[in-house]
């Protein structure tokens, strides 16, 4: 099995998005490419990308912030698997995820996309659900806020407190699927509640 990885950070590009809750996916990507070492650099996909290992003599891994709009990453995504040759099994998507609450992350593999449009649209260009996400959680819209408003809002004060905590914690997610697998990672990042 190869050891390449791609890591795909979902968002939208330019200054204006850039602290918005839809963008925390590319917030994690900053966090991996500083512990990697090395700036991100221009690609023929129209995707921000770096290419590195994790530790010395690691996994060999890819790290890629698409350039066009969260609901159209798709088409660079597969882009990248088939320049780097990698098999969607070891795509990772990370994203933000209101679904769950804020502060939280969690893994999986396949299923529905939760009517997540980047994950729509990725999972169309690569003609499968079965590549890994790191859920992002950023909590569900207060009140009857429109969804889409709610993501495309920066973080709360009280947030941002906690937000470089949130970040690291889901580039450690992606770090413990590359090394130890989804099953093991799951472990870590989902705690067994007390019965």
């Amino acid at each position: 099995m190869t050891d390449n990885w791609l890591i795909v950070g979902l968002g939208n590009p330019g200054a204006e998005y850039a602290h918005n809750r839809h963008n925390v996916g590319q917030m994690v990507l900053d966090e991996l490419a500083s512990r990697v070492g090395g700036g991100f650099k221009s690609h023929r996909s129209r995707a921000q990308v770096l290419e590195g290992r994790m530790g010395v003599g690691g996994p060999r891994m890819v790290l890629a912030k698409p350039l066009s709009y969260m609901n159209v990453s798709g088409g660079q995504v597969s882009a990248l698997a088939k320049f780097y040759d990698i098999d969607p099994g070891h795509v990772i998507a990370v994203h933000d995820e209101i679904d769950i609450p804020f502060n939280t992350v969690k893994l999986k593999i396949g299923g529905g996309e939760g009517g997540h449009n980047g994950l729509r649209d990725i999972s169309r260009a690569l003609a499968t659900k079965d590549y890994l996400r790191v859920r992002v959680g950023v909590g569900r819209p207060p009140g009857r806020m429109d969804t889409a408003d709610y993501v495309l809002r920066n973080f709360s004060a009280p947030e941002k407190k906690d937000l470089p905590f949130l970040i690291d914690s889901a580039a450690d997610a992606v770090e413990a699927l590359v090394r130890e697998g989804l099953l093991a990672a799951q472990t870590t990042f989902h705690p067994v509640k007390a019965p």
